[in-house]
């Protein structure tokens, strides 16, 4: 009787249903008992030993985790050390667009590769999560600024066209309120850009009136997103330019080409907010096959003149002088086969200092050293590629509590 008692009390001590007529069953429950008591699970590391390993996940798997538990979405949409650290360790991407909406994100990670296309696939970037409730066309992308990007709605010939600014990670946005379209108006032209030493995010507004017996008028509008109620203009622009404004982003300004008839190459400083001209390279004969980009944090300007067999490439190695001009070139034969010269896009540096450039939806890897390109097979790209700067910082953070920030979709009950 004695031993039957310690029986019953040794098992109520091990918390542990006894059966008698099997002791081992009794030994096997217990040890594994004490071998989860002793288990350590992901969420019992220290804050920031979990945050350095979310923050090295790739972004598909980002938002899975998102919505594992409170603590970690938390951690990965607003933890200050998260964001800092993502923001140093993540992979280069490009933003893939049609001529009627962004489609998706690619991330080039370290290891990828250039010739499966099924592993190469992009994240689709749905608008029931991620894009603002775009509803007319042409949907344009404007500009992406460290993870923030500005979209069009509409034709910038129509009045009812509308400007977004969207977190696509985070599925928040913000739409402009724009001027009233006055009866002068012929089209208007829009660019995103910040500023590194002031911290904030401008949209520009590029305006052309048609005035009585004056010529077409170039004016440049500012929109300094959660300072400004309204959009201020800083002046006349000199000659008149549409194609691919404020797109390229270099040394604290936004560039563009002039029209066909000028050879200037136009900054507009986003601090001072001042419009200045920069020297072209010297000996360019046309300017109906010049692109301009930026790469490296340099100015680059691509040359694809149709009496050549190859596309200059030439880096403004210092910024500002003319005689830093440097000049490369890409000989066709070493562009994939059927690859044309004509809107060869560079999108940006990546593996081993090779280009990434794009022709339709074909995308190659141009080495300048070997002069060798070999073709970047994704599964589905867009038309378009954008580089792209994934960040998870909220754009609330830019907008402040003076200005509504909208989300995608209403947040689900998370456990």
């Amino acid at each position: 009787m004695d031993a039957k008692n310690h029986k019953l009390n040794s098992s109520k001590l091990l918390d542990v249903p006894l059966n008698v007529s099997n002791p081992m069953l009794c030994f096997k429950c217990d040890y594994k008992r004490k071998i989860r008591m002793n288990e350590v699970t992901i969420m019992d590391l220290p804050r920031v030993i979990m945050v350095e390993i979310l923050s090295r996940l790739p972004i598909k798997s980002i938002f899975c985790c998102k919505t594992v538990c409170k603590l970690w979405y938390h951690l990965l949409t607003s933890d200050p050390l998260f964001l800092k650290l993502y923001h140093t360790s993540n992979f280069p991407c490009i933003l893939f667009s049609d001529d009627d909406s962004i489609t998706s994100l690619l991330e080039l990670k370290a290891d990828y590769d250039y010739k499966s296309q099924p592993l190469n696939r992009p994240i689709v970037l749905s608008p029931k999560f991620h894009l603002p409730p775009l509803k007319l066309k042409p949907q344009v992308l404007i500009g992406s600024c460290n993870g923030f990007v500005c979209l069009l709605d509409g034709s910038t010939y129509d009045e009812k066209h509308s400007v977004y600014i969207n977190n696509p990670l985070l599925g928040e946005y913000f739409k402009l309120k724009l001027p009233e379209w006055e009866k002068s108006l012929r089209n208007v032209a829009y660019g995103f850009c910040y500023s590194e030493a002031s911290g904030q995010y401008k949209v520009l507004r590029l305006v052309f009136r048609k005035l009585l017996d004056h010529p077409i008028i170039s004016e440049l509008e500012v929109y300094t997103l959660g300072v400004d109620e309204n959009w201020r203009n800083v002046g006349q622009v000199p000659c008149p330019v549409w194609y691919h404004f404020g797109k390229v982003y270099v040394n604290g300004a936004l560039h563009w080409l002039a029209d066909e008839k000028n050879e200037s190459i136009y900054s507009f400083d986003i601090g001072t907010e001042k419009l200045k001209s920069l020297p072209p390279p010297p000996c360019l004969k046309t300017q109906w096959w010049l692109t301009l980009a930026e790469l490296g944090n340099c100015l680059f300007l691509t040359d694809s003149n149709i009496d050549r067999q190859c596309v200059d490439i030439w880096w403004m190695k210092q910024y500002g002088i003319a005689e830093s001009w440097t000049k490369d070139c890409i000989l066709m034969d070493s562009l994939p086969p059927g690859m044309g010269r004509y809107s060869l896009e560079m999108i940006l540096i990546w593996k081993d200092g090779e280009i990434l450039m794009q022709n339709g939806r074909r995308l190659a890897s141009y080495n300048p050293k070997e002069k060798k390109s070999k073709e970047v097979n994704v599964y589905n790209s867009g038309t378009v590629a954008t580089r792209y700067i994934p960040s998870f910082h909220s754009l609330k953070t830019v907008m402040g509590n003076n200005f509504q920030v909208s989300n995608v979709y209403s947040k689900t009950q998370i456990i």
